[in-house]
């Protein structure tokens, strides 16, 4: 179905979707909770709107099923990230006054926002260090594919990855401790 649906086949990209849309939906579902961000997206728009810059993708690398889940959960994550950039072009500052829940909610959502854009640039500044590393971090972290499955992605062997994520993780961790 991957090689019908990269040769331009409508009908094999659906049906692609369709078999992998539990997985996608999961996979939305993890990213929505991990990157709370104030997204008013609800995981059944985020599976579709992946979807949708997915198939305006005109290259469709997509070599192997988990690498088309790793692909799709980059996308979502882009996605939930440019809503969280949205929301913060949006912020208004305020004086101190009473709050009711809704505002209370607003700013909880502006804090995930500001955290979840940090993320997103300690992982654009890993990507300019080590662009491998930033795709470990995207398949692992963002796609949640085991080590195995990342590796396969990669082309390169489980023990390198494992390594590899364990430097990522430093770096990172060692960005967004400042």
């Amino acid at each position: 179905m991957l090689i019908a649906a990269r040769s331009g086949d409508a009908a094999a990209s659906e049906r692609v979707f369709s078999a992998l849309y539990a997985e996608l939906q999961q996979i939305a579902r993890r990213e929505r909770r991990r990157l709370r961000a104030g997204e008013t997206l609800n995981t059944t728009a985020v599976v579709h709107e992946a979807y949708v810059r997915l198939l305006h993708d005109q290259d469709l690398p997509w070599e192997s099923r988990s690498h088309l889940l790793g692909t799709a959960a980059v996308a979502m994550r882009r996605l939930l990230i440019d809503r969280a950039r949205e929301h913060q072009a949006q912020k208004r500052g305020g004086g101190a006054r009473p709050v009711d829940f809704d505002e209370a909610l607003a700013v909880a959502a502006d804090t995930a926002s500001e955290e979840l854009l940090a993320l997103d640039e300690s992982l654009r500044e890993l990507e300019g260090v080590d662009a491998r590393l930033a795709r470990v971090v995207e398949l692992r972290f963002f796609g949640g594919m085991t080590d195995a499955e990342a590796a396969q992605v990669l082309g390169c062997g489980e023990r390198t990855l494992r390594r590899d994520w364990q430097k990522a993780k430093a770096f990172l961790h060692s960005r967004l401790a400042r």
